[in-house]
């Protein structure tokens, strides 16, 4: 599981508090304060002095001095001559099971006062206590601010993913001044520039396709004309060059509105064995298969099955030709087969790429197989060209059967 950005901004700041309340206990409970602990020495040494029997006086009587003095300071005390005799000691004596602590105070006569008593503060369940409430009152502060800087991130990276799944007019609502406004505001322009930027591709490629065609058109129209007077080999080689030149056009605007929609905008059910059929029928290819429901654009998939058997027709001349469906659990296989040259093993992933050429006569893949993969995977599914015995090519394209869960 992902450590959600929130919760550890929130964590740092409760872990931060509640140390800094622990070390300050730790500090409270061991560091004395040496001069006020000096100060209060000398003084409380003259005033027992003053206060105190002198040194010769009776033992009954400097005990029951010493007990007024420690019912009234709740300690317990022990007066020791200067050669470290009893003098005389008072108190409860109880508290044995607590930490004790005993400090000694000298007198001017020599005396010397043993001060006993058991600390109050924080000790033993209050190291738990106090900093349990400590870090309760810091989750209860901490957690307004945390949620608030994680929620604007969150926010961002939700605009970010729906900026990178093709929509192109997301926007992120700038809060505040501070460093997470600034990646807001840089968000946004970014976002505007590529908006503009696919606009004018879009708008380029739209105008292009059409300046490209109306020459084509009127050289098509020209060699129509030519055709009862010019060799007909060459006429016919440049109708050939003409429909590949608008073949190509319709590719590169298919690859470009693949690119920029990830996703289908909507789906019809087909049956996959069907369409193969037809195609294998008009390429006079043979087919075998039977019935494989998906989910798809039935133009984009018919597109794809075409690519496939025109690239077959054209780079393995003169060998038959085989389509295949067949469903395979919760996938439906294309296979389409040949028995020309093939495909060697270090260019069965290259060809997938636009304008790879591949073939031993030199002619170009173009865009027909990469078209191919970029449909394939527009459902979840995938496009390979694998090894096939006996020589020959063999692409093998996988699609989700209606009802499977489709990939982005």
């Amino acid at each position: 599981m992902r450590r959600r950005l929130f919760f550890q901004v929130y964590l740092t700041f409760l872990a931060i508090i509640v140390l800094f309340g622990v070390l300050t206990a730790l500090a409270w409970w061991f560091i004395p304060d040496e001069h006020r602990a000096g100060d209060f020495t000398r003084g409380m040494g003259s005033y027992l002095q003053e206060t105190l029997p002198p040194a010769g006086a009776p033992r009954h009587q400097m005990d029951a001095h010493l007990a007024r003095l420690a019912r009234h300071f709740d300690v317990d005390l022990t007066l020791f001559a200067a050669d470290g005799s009893v003098l005389g000691s008072a108190g409860s004596g109880t508290g044995e099971e607590r930490r004790r602590h005993r400090h000694a105070i000298m007198l001017p006569d020599g005396r010397t006062m043993e001060v006993d008593w058991s600390r109050n503060g924080v000790s033993g369940a209050g190291f738990i206590v106090v900093p349990g409430l400590l870090a309760l009152a810091a989750a209860i502060g901490a957690w307004p601010l945390s949620r608030r800087l994680a929620g604007r991130l969150e926010r961002l990276k939700s605009r970010v993913e729906a900026l990178g799944s093709g929509d192109l007019q997301a926007r992120v609502k700038v809060e505040g001044r501070d460093e997470i406004a600034a990646l807001a505001t840089s968000f946004n322009r970014a976002a505007g520039r590529i908006e503009n930027l696919v606009e004018a591709q879009r708008n380029t490629l739209a105008a292009a396709s059409h300046e490209l065609r109306s020459p084509l058109a009127r050289i098509a129209m020209a060699t129509g004309l030519l055709a009862d007077y010019a060799d007909q080999d060459l006429v016919a080689r440049i109708e050939r060059d003409i429909a590949e030149l608008d073949q190509l056009i319709d590719e590169i605007l298919l690859g470009s509105r693949l690119e920029i929609d990830e996703g289908p905008a909507r789906v019809d059910e087909i049956d996959l064995g069907a369409l193969a059929a037809e195609e294998a029928a008009r390429f006079e290819v043979a087919f075998t298969g039977g019935t494989a429901v998906i989910e798809v654009e039935k133009h984009l998939v018919r597109h794809l099955v075409r690519n496939l058997l025109g690239n077959a027709r054209r780079h393995a001349a003169g060998s038959p030709v085989s389509v295949d469906v067949s469903a395979d659990g919760p996938w439906v296989r294309l296979r389409v087969a040949d028995r020309g040259p093939g495909v060697s093993e270090s260019m069965r992933e290259s060809i997938f790429e636009p304008f790879r050429s591949f073939a031993a006569d030199g002619k170009g893949a173009g865009l027909g197989l990469y078209l191919v993969r970029r449909i394939a995977r527009r459902y979840g599914g995938d496009a390979v060209c694998l090894e096939r015995p006996d020589g020959g090519a063999l692409f093998e394209v996988s699609l989700p059967a209606r009802g499977e869960e489709q990939g982005p």
